[in-house]
């Protein structure tokens, strides 16, 4: 990847023409984007996409299924009944926690229902369970759940009141230019972040400007490739914090 190169956009035949043409000022390596298809896993697939990242960005390599996880919901069930697989970046740590995670290669977006779940990871000549195996990707407590919540107190924790938080989760509740410092510095040390807001879930890789110098964040989504961008997504900088929720990164990424 060169630094400021201008994105050159490929578009295949019948895909929609995209409307502006970008300046990656920061661009983070990623897996190969995912399809969440007609789940409601973004969520999922979003904070997962984050640790993958984080792991290349250590000389590392994992890709993890956030199949698997929709499968655990079973066992996690969520008291939204409309709605049950929406949730918010930490119910997927918590899940992780709880029942590990599996590699992509075994559990892909197209696995069929009657695709075993595995019980084991195999890495490196060695058998782990998928609990073990997620110690080993995402550490108990490595990443920070952020919010800002302005009728509620700062650098304390809240409970963001909106239905996907039904495990009823506390956040850091930080201001916003705090919180918007935290993330530029977190993506320009290169370190992805996860972002929430009330509709969808996606990892945020990048800094951009397009024609007019406006200012975009550079994010990773989760419905396959066959879109103007690929599988990115340039969302401004006013729509990002808008419409922000819930941000998760590593504690590193934020306390440097």
């Amino acid at each position: 990847m060169l630094p400021l190169a201008l994105l050159v956009l490929f578009v295949a035949c019948g895909r929609k023409r995209p409307q502006h043409t970008f300046i990656h000022e920061v661009l983070l390596p990623m897996t190969p984007v995912k399809d969440q298809g007609k789940t409601e896993l973004c969520w999922a697939y979003a904070m997962l996409a984050t640790i993958e990242t984080e792991h290349i960005l250590r000389g590392d390599s994992v890709n993890l299924s956030p199949v698997y996880i929709g499968r655990m919901l079973a066992d996690y069930p969520s008291p939204n009944k409309e709605h049950p697989q929406r949730a918010m970046g930490q119910t997927l740590l918590n899940m992780i926690g709880r029942y590990g995670i599996v590699g992509y290669d075994v559990m892909p977006d197209d696995a069929t229902p009657d695709l075993p779940t595995p019980q084991w990871v195999f890495m490196l000549g060695a058998r782990y369970t998928p609990q073990e195996f997620a110690h080993s990707v995402c550490e108990p407590d490595e990443y920070l759940s952020l919010t800002c919540w302005p009728d509620s107190p700062y650098y304390q924790k809240v409970e963001v009141q909106v239905p996907d938080n039904w495990e009823h989760n506390r956040l850091l509740n930080v201001p916003l230019d705090t919180l918007k410092a935290h993330v530029d510095w977190a993506l320009r040390h290169r370190h992805p972040v996860c972002w929430e807001s009330r509709g969808h879930a996606m990892e945020v890789v990048g800094l951009a400007r397009d024609e007019a110098q406006r200012p975009y964040y550079v994010m990773k989504n989760s419905w396959g490739t066959d879109r103007p961008y690929g599988g990115l997504v340039y969302v401004s900088a006013r729509k990002m914090w808008k419409d922000m929720i819930a941000i998760y990164m590593t504690k590193t990424a934020y306390e440097q």
